[in-house]
Formats: C-alpha cells, sequence, structure tokens
C-alpha cells in the first residue's frame, strides 16, 4: 500500500492525468469516455510494481481495482458531500455496508466506524473502523484517502449472539481496505474514480471451493456496486431538488 500511495502522492503533485483514464492513448480514452457519455461504468485490473517486479506478498492476496463513472449535471461539491455524509451511508450503500456512524470529526477528516455485509456463496459482516480525509485542489477538483484502521470479523450478527471472532480465529476475507477517490468537474457533470486496494490471506487449499470466489470476486463486485449507487444516488437527488 505504501508503494501505492507513493504513485497516487506523485500524480496528485504533478497536476496531470488526474484521472486513470487520461492516461491512455487516444483512440481507446476517446471509446471509454463515450461509454461513460453513455452511462456506463469502467473498471479494470491494477497492479503496484517495485522497480518494474511484481510484489511478493507470502500468505496473503491483493485486489487492486480502479472503477470510474460520469454523472451528468452534478458538481463536485455535490458529489463530495455524498461521500462525506457517513451517518447516512447505510441508507445509500446497503445492504453492502450495514451501519455507518461518523465517530469524530475535524474538519474534512473524519474518524468512521462501517459495518460491512458481503455475500459470495456465503455471507460475512465485517466491523472496520476508517480514517477519511478529503481535499480540495480547486473548485472543479477534489480527492479523499480512506484507509481502514481495523476489521474485525462479526459472528452471529444482528443477534443476541452476536460477537466479534477472536485475533487470529478470522477467515482472513479482509484485513485491510483502502480506497483513493478523485472527483472531477468537467463535461458538464462529474467523473468520480475509486482506486481501491484490498487484503486478504491466502485461501487453505481444503477451503479454496468456498472461500476463493469470495475473496477473488467479492472487492470488483463491490466496488462495481458502491459507484453505481453513488451515481444513482446523485441522480435521483438532482432529479428530485
Amino acid at each position: 500500500m505504501k508503494l501505492t500511495e507513493q504513485r497516487l502522492d506523485a500524480e496528485i503533485a504533478r497536476g496531470q492525468n488526474f484521472l486513470w483514464i487520461d492516461t491512455l492513448s487516444g483512440n481507446r480514452r476517446a471509446e471509454m469516455q463515450r461509454g461513460l457519455k453513455d452511462g456506463g461504468l469502467i473498471i479494470e485490473r491494477m497492479e503496484t510494481r517495485d522497480g518494474g517486479k511484481s510484489i511478493d506478498t507470502p500468505d496473503a492476496m491483493i485486489h487492486h481495482w480502479v472503477a470510474i463513472v460520469f454523472v451528468p449535471g452534478v458538481s463536485v461539491n455535490t458529489a463530495v458531500a455524498l461521500m462525506e455524509d457517513y451517518d447516512h451511508h447505510a441508507q445509500v450503500f446497503g445492504p453492502n455496508i450495514a451501519a455507518s456512524k461518523i465517530l469524530d470529526r475535524k474538519d474534512e477528516r473524519f474518524k468512521v466506524a462501517l459495518r460491512f455485509y458481503v455475500k459470495k456463496v456465503i455471507g460475512v459482516t465485517l466491523d472496520t473502523e476508517n480514517q477519511a480525509e478529503f481535499f480540495r485542489l480547486s473548485p472543479e477538483r477534489a480527492y479523499s484517502r480512506i484507509r481502514s484502521t481495523k476489521v474485525t470479523e462479526v459472528t452471529n450478527a444482528g443477534t443476541p449472539q452476536q460477537g466479534e471472532k477472536a485475533p487470529g480465529q478470522e477467515n482472513g476475507f479482509m484485513y485491510r481496505l483502502n480506497t483513493y477517490w478523485r472527483f472531477l468537474q468537467r463535461d458538464g457533470g462529474t467523473y468520480i474514480q475509486c482506486e481501491s486496494l484490498t487484503l486478504s490471506r491466502d485461501v487453505p487449499f481444503a477451503l479454496s471451493w468456498i472461500i476463493k470466489p469470495f475473496v477473488s470476486q467479492v472487492p470488483k463486485e463491490s466496488l462495481t456496486f458502491t459507484l453505481e449507487r453513488a451515481k444513482a444516488e446523485l441522480l435521483r437527488t438532482k432529479t428530485k431538488n
């Protein structure tokens, strides 16, 4: 994650190619922009490399994705306000986010509790604490970083028997989730980009048939769901207003 954040810091400092699609060749970039303008979502697998070499992560799996949507007629301020409204994330992003609460806020820095519920063959509930920071670069540009600081697997969620699995007893479906957001207002609307980096423990061979679909597919599906739901909510609010 350190190398990824170093790259992101360098991109922000340069001030060019703010969106991932802006780094693409002319024809591919134009094709993807057409798809976004037509209401589509773009998602691509990413890989951070160390000096051109793949990063070895013994006993762990890295799930690295970037996704973008375009929301016509919506400003950067409106998009950022939605993402900062953590007390209502469970309503907007449910059922993937089952509960959400701001624990502390100082200006554009938040401490947030989020309960994730994800299901793929099996259902898993995770309680997380997160640090979120939002930055305004200009009236048309903003970005944010949300880093998980604690992830706990919950058993019997929502029942009197609810509890937390002890350290070392978790299945390791997700033990770290960082997301890096960018918001760019242009072309009559706002582009919302999210780069997600999820760490999960490697899957024991005996359990791979049930756990592998979860840890390998859920990060991509969750990112797609989040951006689609954010776009839908922004368009709904715009129409309502």
